[in-house]
């Protein structure tokens, strides 16, 4: 039975590092911080879709808020959606000291994923998990590593 159980968590282990992310934007369900829903139907058209999945206690997504924060002129041309499946108090906090300017840009969302559909639809890797998008929804850009966010600015200029 132990080595039954070991195979299926290095079986699992296995497959989630395989993991690629989605090509198109699938269908999703996420909460707004009123506590309506969001879906895929809610995305603003017309524009580069960014999504910024993170944790708050991740370090590397301390960097990538702040880096984002820093960089709001560059966001203005793509609509960007900050994804967390932390409650709402700790994202407050989060971003109210590592992206104090973010939520008050137009452009910019936060969102909630209190069903888990980031992980399971989207097939991110880790912490941050950073997914541009067209504006016919299919992926432009996937990395997972706050030092690229630079790439990613390019990408949005464009």
């Amino acid at each position: 039975m132990k080595k039954l159980s070991a195979l299926l968590l290095m079986l699992a282990v296995l497959r989630a590092g395989a993991q690629t992310p989605a090509a198109v934007i699938p269908d999703f369900e996420f909460s707004k911080p009123d506590g309506s829903v969001f879906k895929k139907g809610n995305l603003t058209a017309g524009k580069q879709r960014f999504f910024v999945f993170f944790d708050t206690g991740c370090d590397h997504c301390q960097h990538a808020i702040t880096f984002l924060d820093g960089h709001l002129a560059e966001l203005v041309p793509a609509a960007v959606y900050l994804v967390t499946a932390d409650p709402q108090p700790a994202a407050g906090t989060f971003l109210a000291k590592y992206g104090p300017r973010l939520l008050k840009s137009k452009n910019i969302q936060l969102l909630f994923d209190t069903k888990n559909h980031f992980i399971t639809r989207f097939t991110p890797r880790k912490y941050p998990s950073l997914m541009l998008y067209s504006k016919d929804s299919k992926l432009v850009l996937y990395d997972d590593d706050e030092k690229k966010l630079p790439v990613f600015l390019s990408k949005i200029r464009k």
